[in-house]
């Protein structure tokens, strides 16, 4: 997935809308929509505010999606970025295993929200029934 699919991406999975990106970043609609296009090249100081407003860091945003190997060089006060995709066709195994784990966490997770709200239901009865005896004095 190249950049300029993974911001439309994370800017619709977020539901916000093309103008709402653009104005957040202080630029036009139709610069915002290139950037989403892949039509222009996007300077690295305009991702990481791109990252920002999404609520992660570069590495994050370029690694969204897909797992990359990230070079950074400086040449001549010039950034040069490289990154090399790389391929998990033979990992499916890997891949199911952490989706695996995720399911796990997310059920204990669950058990661990459901166990709280638990918990908040007989305070608030213990608070109800102290307010109630303290009322009856």
């Amino acid at each position: 997935m190249k950049v300029h699919e993974k911001i439309r991406s994370i800017r619709q999975s977020k539901g916000w809308s093309q103008p709402g990106m653009a104005g957040k970043l202080d630029m036009s609609v139709s610069g915002y929509a290139n950037i989403e296009r892949g039509e222009t090249d996007v300077q690295i100081s305009r991702l990481e505010k791109i990252a920002d407003i999404f609520g992660m860091d570069l590495l994050e945003l370029l690694n969204f999606g897909e797992r990359n190997v990230f070079y950074l060089a400086v040449y001549n006060n010039n950034f040069i970025k490289n990154l090399r995709s790389t391929d998990f066709s033979d990992d499916k195994k890997e891949l199911e295993h952490e989706l695996e784990k995720a399911h796990l966490l997310l059920q204990q997770k669950d058990k661990e929200i459901a166990y709280l709200n638990e918990k908040n239901n007989y305070l608030k009865e213990i608070i109800s029934l102290v307010k109630k005896e303290s009322s009856d004095k």
